[in-house]
């Protein structure tokens, strides 16, 4: 291809790199980069690589913009709240550099449309969250031999790595297992400094830019961290493994499967096994009006706490549940309802309290952000 004059303008501080320079920078042009995720992380590493003419950039996420989202996904304003996300952040897009093609899939990335859609892409970037949709991207990527870039962020933490077919390890060599559902908390329950993912998505927007140009050294076989609050970096080595279920010596995973499944989070099976033990909260509310003898046991973080809470519940949260226990013997033949911020954390308190010989439990469903939808409107939602 032949860049234009006003490309040589543009491009002009590219074009003096030696390490990037006319070659380095219509590569970027003839790319084609996916981006799965359009939130914290994707916000940044879109607005980036389409800044540098990234020619192709493909955006999947089904979610609409929220006001909670606004604290750190810089791609969109108060006024988008509500809209598709793909769609004000290609219009963002294009309004920056009209050398960039921007697709949308303003869909659910599953494990049917997966290869679909990632086939004729060069690159593939997580820009998710959730622990389904990363062993189905890395899979994906092994399947069609896509070099994946990795990010993941928690209140003051990240981590970036590239997984490269054929020349490292892949997701499930450093994560064979998920962990068990509601273990580990999203940014959701657990919070994210504003900031962090633009330093996290730069570096992923940095290591797609070094393998299109092929210049540099990227993060494969090493998984970078990042510590905001003492300001550090370190690397730590990660090695293929060659009894990998996907990419080791003699795969047994060989096709997509089903990711909510595997991950232990079907929606459709945890629906009818926790039936029996939610509460909607309106009826909580009124069990409580009706002065009923009912046990309210909030089981978040005290910082959550301080945001909002309902009158008459009692603070235990669920890291320290097990350990207080002996606080609640008192009450084992009452019945007790637990709460957390959506519903996923009491959830596991009640499976606990019921392990452990309280007949009476359950969770309210939705939690306190149920309630203030449903209950009471005053309440602060976060």
């Amino acid at each position: 291809m032949t860049l234009t004059k006003d490309q040589y303008l543009r491009y002009s501080r590219h074009l003096i790199l030696p390490e990037v320079g006319l070659r380095g920078q219509k590569r970027l042009l003839e790319s084609k980069v996916l981006i799965i995720g359009v939130g914290g992380l994707g916000c940044p590493i879109a607005q980036y690589l389409a800044a540098v003419g990234v020619g192709t950039i493909g955006l999947v996420d089904f979610d609409r913009v929220d006001d909670s989202n606004l604290q750190r996904q810089v791609l969109f304003t108060t006024r988008d709240v509500g809209r598709l996300k793909v769609e004000v952040a290609a219009e963002r897009l294009q309004a920056m550099n009209s050398d960039v093609q921007v697709r949308t899939y303003p869909v659910r990335i599953t494990s049917e449309n997966a290869l679909d859609i990632m086939k004729d892409y060069d690159v593939i970037i997580d820009g998710t969250d959730n622990f389904p949709t990363r062993y189905l991207t890395n899979d994906a990527s092994v399947f069609l031999g896509k070099p994946y870039i990795y990010g993941s962020i928690f209140r003051f933490e990240g981590q970036v790595t590239v997984f490269h077919p054929q020349e490292g390890p892949c997701y499930r060599c450093l994560f064979p297992e998920p962990p068990p559902p509601g273990l580990v908390p999203s940014c959701a329950e657990g919070g994210v400094l504003g900031v962090l993912p633009g330093v996290i998505g730069l570096i992923q927007a940095t290591e797609a830019i070094k393998l299109i140009v092929g210049s540099g050294e990227p993060l494969i076989g090493r998984l970078l961290l990042y510590d905001a609050l003492d300001m550090s970096f370190r690397t730590v080595r990660i090695r293929r493994n060659p009894d990998c279920v996907v990419c080791g010596d003699r795969p047994t995973v060989t096709q997509l499967i089903d990711y909510d499944a595997f991950c232990g989070i079907r929606p459709d099976v945890n629906e009818v096994a926790y039936a029996d033990i939610q509460v909607n909260p309106v009826d909580v509310k009124l069990r409580l009006e009706q002065g009923n003898d009912l046990i309210l046991i909030d089981v978040r973080e005290p910082f959550e706490y301080e945001i909002a809470r309902i009158e008459r519940a009692r603070l235990i949260p669920l890291t320290e549940l097990v350990l207080r226990l002996h606080e609640l013997e008192p009450y084992k033949d009452k019945e007790i309802v637990v709460y957390c911020h959506r519903g996923g954390r009491s959830l596991m308190a009640a499976q606990i309290l019921l392990a452990r010989g309280f007949p009476k439990v359950r969770s309210m469903y939705g939690g306190i952000d149920a309630w203030a939808e449903q209950v009471d409107p005053q309440l602060p939602r976060y």
